[in-house]
């Protein structure tokens, strides 16, 4: 988790859109094409964020409110709030609108330096809704330059008329929505929200498994409002990632340790929401890998601004700089199984790079918090 490995005066040769070299400058061969100067700036991977919803139609700006004035988010999801609301107005929303609107949020995303970028839907909660934010993630795909991954997130609530079917929704989940996701290749992911009040782990391994049978693999959100079972599931289904993790204890971390399944801190939810922070500090230190993401999305976590992500991490998660480094790159490039390709400068992988003046040392990045170090983004 510390260790970073730099060149001061390097050169970086990429050819067709990879890393053929880099080393020191006394070592560069003759370049016979186009160079660009960068003297004066470092060079670093550009970062991955393999946890967002960017995808929405409005803001909740009211919620923001009810939360200043002390309400929970419990108590603002009973009163009409939280995921069910961004499903209702979503379900309104023409879809070209809906991508116009994730556009400018996702060129805002990388002129802050991310390279990739997970989307998942979840605020549709019907068959036509969550394919039509699968549709939109799959347009911005093939239209930006930035990486991006699509995570089918149906399983994000109980919508309102299934209250009291929850099992009829499930249903719903499995055998309408997965056919037509999996015929369309809408997804890389399938993710379900396994915790109190939402969906249950038995639940959760019932719908990641319908999601296996046609090759979608599985990632979780887990023990954001308590220990859930989340983390079990999530080893239990061979999880790429199991994210949140607010709450979690010895027995998790001993889970997670004998797994591939990466945890995932969501430092700007427990900022935003002012809930627990993933105890960082405590899985480190047990041996564990630790990524972090933005969770960008409009009830929890408004934000994409992966050098604040960074930030609090070190603030209030007990990362140190070089922890919180490699936890927006290689670890989080890891959570997206994409370590092979992006998140560390090497050769034969995707030159995605940013540039940002030069620092005194990396310690300095976390310092300036909130501030976007970002110069360019070579994607």
């Amino acid at each position: 988790m510390q260790n970073i490995n730099s060149i001061t005066n390097a050169y970086l040769v990429v050819e067709n859109g990879l890393i053929a070299d880099f080393g020191p400058m006394s070592e560069c061969p003759s370049l016979n094409f186009e160079t660009k100067n960068l003297e004066g700036k470092w060079l670093m991977p550009g970062f991955v964020d393999s946890h967002t919803h960017a995808v929405f139609a409005s803001a909740r700006h009211q919620e923001f409110v009810m939360r200043i004035q002390g309400k929970t988010y419990v108590e603002i999801a009973n009163e009409g709030g939280g995921i069910l609301n961004s499903a209702k107005k979503l379900r309104e929303m023409d879809e070209e609108l809906l991508y116009q609107k994730a556009l400018v949020h996702m060129n805002n995303a990388m002129a802050c330096g991310t390279a990739v970028m997970e989307i998942k839907s979840g605020y549709g909660l019907s068959t036509d809704a969550e394919i039509k934010i699968l549709r939109v993630i799959k347009r911005l795909k093939n239209t930006l330059p930035i990486k991006i991954l699509s995570t089918f997130l149906g399983a994000h609530a109980i919508p309102a008329e299934y209250k009291e079917n929850r099992q009829a929704y499930i249903d719903l989940i499995i055998n309408d929505m997965l056919p037509v996701i999996a015929k369309e290749n809408l997804a890389d992911f399938m993710d379900v929200f396994c915790d109190f009040g939402f969906f249950t782990p038995e639940e959760t391994d019932l719908l990641l498994k319908a999601a296996k049978q046609y090759g979608i693999k599985a990632k979780i959100h887990g023990n954001e409002l308590g220990i859930s079972g989340g983390v079990q599931v999530a080893v239990k289904n061979n999880a790429l990632s199991v994210d949140h993790l607010e709450h979690i204890g010895q027995e998790e971390i001993d889970c997670l340790l004998n797994s591939e399944t990466m945890p995932v801190a969501l430092p700007g939810s427990s900022f935003f929401l002012k809930i627990p922070y993933t105890p960082c500090r405590q899985m480190i230190d047990a041996g564990l890998p630790v990524a972090i993401a933005s969770d960008f999305n409009p009830g929890s976590s408004p934000h994409f601004n992966l050098w604040f992500t960074w930030s609090l991490a070190c603030l209030y998660n007990g990362m140190l700089p070089n922890e919180g480094f490699n936890a927006l790159t290689i670890n989080a490039s890891k959570a997206l199984g994409l370590e092979k390709e992006y998140g560390s400068i090497t050769k034969g992988k995707k030159a995605a790079f940013i540039t940002t003046r030069a620092f005194d040392s990396i310690n300095e990045m976390p310092y300036w918090f909130s501030m976007n170090h970002c110069l360019e983004n070579y994607l």
